[in-house]
């Protein structure tokens, strides 16, 4: 695709700020809607980037956005309910607009945002629904391409960065779902993949599991993380009974650290069939070769470092 317009929807996230940054690096102009124009301040610095004070679940707000872009990327989602933002609302009900806004719109090309294991049958309502979503972004009509990663890892990840807090925090780990098995990619791998997909037709009406190149048990992450950050703990694995329980305490405490959907998620290996999709011509990077960056106590402190001087401290 040429240089064009670009529409992001969760532009300003985790995934998003890298997907959008691969975006202005290849000459596209992009389009960040968010309710909370402060999260996204990060990106109103990069040239060709517009931020939107925008309701994306309003069709009267999202069609005149998308109007003369030439294509919707859709990377909202959420891992737990919260309030109204229910996994309905988040995954299915958006991706029923998103689409009924780029037919309005006159935009065909979408690319959305999924999961490893999405399924109408998945074992959890996250995998449920965002199986539902992708059902109805494949039944559109529009030129549609999936992405179904595992789990994301990356400098401001919600994943490992809460292992190692909690490594420093307490002095056993006690961990349901210990053994469950994930292929954990790098997030600046997820997004070279929305990008090149923008400029390679092959990449139509596909639907892609994304995967870094080793699978770990959840024990194992953790304690990596643990050792990494220089807070090595003991864990203490869960039966499912106890697992189930601790969920459903951490469910209600701030931070929702853990619910029993994740648990329940977790039932099934979040683990690729096959290699990573060649047509993307990336060699997945390892997350050994990362997480040091931002997790080893150095990295940790420098990053502190800087909080306090652009605090004034």
């Amino acid at each position: 695709m040429a240089p064009s317009e670009v529409v992001v929807l969760g532009g300003s996230g985790f995934v998003g700020r890298h997907v959008v940054a691969k975006l202005v690096n290849r000459g596209h102009r992009v389009r960040v809607p968010t309710r909370r124009r402060e999260e996204a301040k990060h990106l109103i610095l990069l040239p060709t980037v517009r931020v939107a004070d925008s309701d994306v679940h309003d069709p009267a707000v999202l069609v005149p956005l998308l109007r003369g872009a030439a294509a919707v990327v859709n990377l909202i989602g959420i891992l737990n309910e919260a309030g109204r933002e229910t996994f309905e609302r988040a995954h299915v009900d958006l991706a029923r607009t998103v689409i009924t806004a780029c037919k309005s719109a006159g935009v065909s090309r979408l690319l959305h945002m999924s999961a490893l294991n999405a399924s109408g049958q998945g074992p959890s309502q996250y995998l449920r629904s965002k199986g539902e979503a992708e059902a109805m972004v494949a039944a559109s009509g529009l030129d549609w391409t999936i992405f179904r990663p595992s789990v994301i890892f990356g400098r401001e990840d919600a994943f490992l960065n809460l292992f190692a807090r909690l490594s420093r925090i307490f002095p056993v780990i006690p961990l349901g779902g210990a053994n469950a098995r994930f292929q954990p990619v790098y997030v600046g791998d997820v997004a070279h993949c929305f990008a090149h997909a923008l400029d390679d037709p092959l990449t139509s009406a596909q639907r892609y599991d994304l995967c870094g190149p080793r699978v770990y048990t959840l024990r194992e992450l953790v304690r990596y993380v643990g050792e990494l950050s220089g807070a090595p703990r003991p864990i203490l694995p869960l039966p499912h009974v106890l697992a189930q329980m601790q969920a459903m305490l951490l469910e209600v405490l701030p931070g929702r650290l853990m619910s029993r959907d994740n648990l329940a998620s977790m039932g099934k290996d979040n683990v690729c069939d096959g290699p990573f999709p060649a047509v993307f011509g990336v060699q997945p990077r390892a997350l050994e070769t990362v997480a040091p960056e931002y997790l080893a106590p150095t990295a940790l402190k420098s990053h502190y470092d800087r909080y306090r001087t652009t605090g004034g401290r």
